[in-house]
């Protein structure tokens, strides 16, 4: 029997890394979709993945991505973790980092979530899960270059979901409103170095990826559209 096929577009070794060992360990061919698909070598090895390097702001790139998940068995999940940002204040940025921004963060989730849903329609299920931030919900100070990319692929998601869910296509967006920690199975990234003296203070990327699967499984009778995550020290 061929498995079912994730997609987890924008991967890296954090939360990406976790979503693909809990969807292999839980029996689900994984796609993986970057840029630079040479920093996924490892987490390959590992989970039998498979990379596509991908643009997800360019619409023949995010279709041959699609056409490499289809030869790989029948598509049930896709995950939407690219993200766009430019930092500085606004009399500061740089009006194409902001443009690029946009492309990657919420462009490119309108083309991965197209994609999907014209394969989930003619299948008549699946689920496309989408990773927001408090980004998404508040615009801060010199954040305009992240909060507009985030805002646009909330309302994508919202409007996704008011569609598709009638048709039995289950779409859901996800605040992620904190920090989250580095993978313990990878390399920490840059800013998150352990913190022993601050238990959980950061998000667990394994956690996140238990929440998304749960979605992934709610019954459709009490689907959530909209769920934020933080730790238990966060201030709302």
């Amino acid at each position: 029997m061929t498995s079912d096929v994730a997609v987890i577009a924008g991967a890296g070794l954090g939360l990406s890394a976790s979503l693909a060992r809990l969807f292999t360990k839980e029996g689900l061919r994984v796609v993986l979709a970057a840029r630079n698909v040479g920093k996924l070598s490892t987490l390959v090895d590992e989970t039998g993945a498979l990379a596509v390097e991908t643009n997800v702001a360019d619409v023949a790139s995010v279709e041959n991505l699609f056409d490499v998940a289809d030869k790989a068995g029948p598509l049930s999940l896709v995950v939407f973790n690219a993200s766009g940002r430019a930092r500085g204040a606004i009399a500061d940025l740089e009006p194409e980092a902001v443009r690029q921004a946009l492309l990657v963060g919420a462009y490119g989730g309108f083309l991965v979530g197209q994609q999907a849903a014209r394969r989930f329609l003619s299948r008549g299920s699946g689920s496309i899960l989408f990773t927001g931030a408090t980004a998404s919900v508040k615009g801060f100070p010199g954040s305009a270059g992240f909060a507009m990319p985030k805002f646009g692929l909330r309302g994508l998601a919202q409007s996704m979901a008011r569609e598709l869910a009638p048709k039995n296509i289950h779409v859901a967006h996800f605040i992620i409103d904190g920090v989250i920690a580095p993978n313990e199975s990878g390399p920490n990234r840059p800013g998150q170095a352990s913190e022993p003296d601050r238990q959980d203070r950061r998000l667990s990327p394994d956690a996140i990826a238990e929440t998304y699967l749960a979605i992934h499984r709610q019954h459709r009778s009490a689907w959530t559209w909209e769920l934020e995550l933080r730790p238990w020290v966060e201030n709302f």
